[in-house]
């Protein structure tokens, strides 16, 4: 017995060195980084481009550097709250005041509550919600989860295929490993026809991250119960409290948020980078 735990120790031991290795590689393949490139690529954030990519090291150079340039032309870190604030009047999308057992973040997302036409503002919005929920992760904790309550939800109020999928492909290739789970709360039988044509777009590793829950299955309550405290968890999500979202009470914390967002990445009130400031933007520090 002693042997076997040995070997297994050695085989861990091992893998861990060979990752370590590749985080190195990983980062000298990107040739020298300056500025926010430089600060996004901590340790904690190659190894989760790594995971995503099964620890192959071109595959995972490719998309980061896919997300480097994207991140220096979409600027997800300057956006500010008073230019998405219209998209979350209805609390499509928000924060919610809770974590689940293991204290991740949870985003509440409500696809009935659509209220803007714009789908280039739409995904802005969500972005925004991305990085704020990263931006509030507690210390060692890297990944958020997502709670999608379809009360409400028609093919009138889905989003068009094509939108759907550029937001998977943002969530996917640009939020690698930020994901733990998404919570599908009781979708209609309609949902299943659009839920046919999107799953396509979703990669094996996040695919495995969808959950459908439905109320009345056991399983399912189950699985619930495993992630969230009922006390915490909305009515809307089987739970025992009440989910009642204030816009300006939000917007207020929002604001909040954006000051200590600009106070990380050394922006001053006009969104003007300044200087060579901080500009951490993997809030979360590596996981010991």
């Amino acid at each position: 017995m002693f042997s076997r735990w040995s070997n297994s120790h050695h085989s861990q031991e091992k893998d861990s060195l060979q990752h370590e290795s590749k985080v190195i590689n990983l980062f000298n393949c990107q040739g020298p980084l300056a500025g926010r490139s430089l600060k996004y690529c901590t340790d904690a954030c190659l190894r989760r481009y790594l995971e995503a990519r099964n620890w192959n090291v071109d595959k995972s150079k490719k998309m980061l550097e896919e997300t480097l340039k994207w991140r220096s032309t979409y600027k997800p870190e300057e956006i500010r709250w008073d230019e998405v604030a219209v998209e979350g009047e209805t609390g499509k999308v928000y924060r919610a005041n809770f974590h689940d057992r293991d204290g991740r973040t949870v985003l509440i997302l409500r696809p009935a509550k659509q209220n803007t036409t714009s789908l280039d503002n739409q995904l802005r919005h969500l972005v925004y919600m991305i990085e704020n929920a990263i931006l509030n992760l507690p210390e060692g904790q890297q990944q958020m989860v997502w709670l999608i309550d379809f009360t409400g939800w028609s093919l009138s109020t889905s989003v068009p295929i094509n939108s759907a999928r550029d937001t998977i492909n943002v969530l996917q290739n640009h939020y690698p490993e930020r994901l733990a789970m998404a919570f599908l709360y009781s979708p209609p039988r309609i949902f299943e026809a659009f839920w046919k044509i999107v799953k396509y777009f979703l990669d094996a590793k996040t695919f495995q991250k969808v959950k459908f829950v439905y109320p009345k299955n056991k399983d399912s309550v189950e699985l619930m119960r495993s992630y969230f405290d009922e006390e915490n968890l909305p009515i809307e999500f089987g739970g025992k409290a009440i989910l009642e979202y204030k816009h300006e009470e939000f917007s207020k914390q929002m604001v909040q948020d954006d000051t200590k967002s600009a106070t990380l990445w050394g922006f001053d009130d006009k969104h003007q980078s300044i200087g060579n400031g901080p500009e951490p933007v993997c809030v979360a520090p590596a996981a010991s």
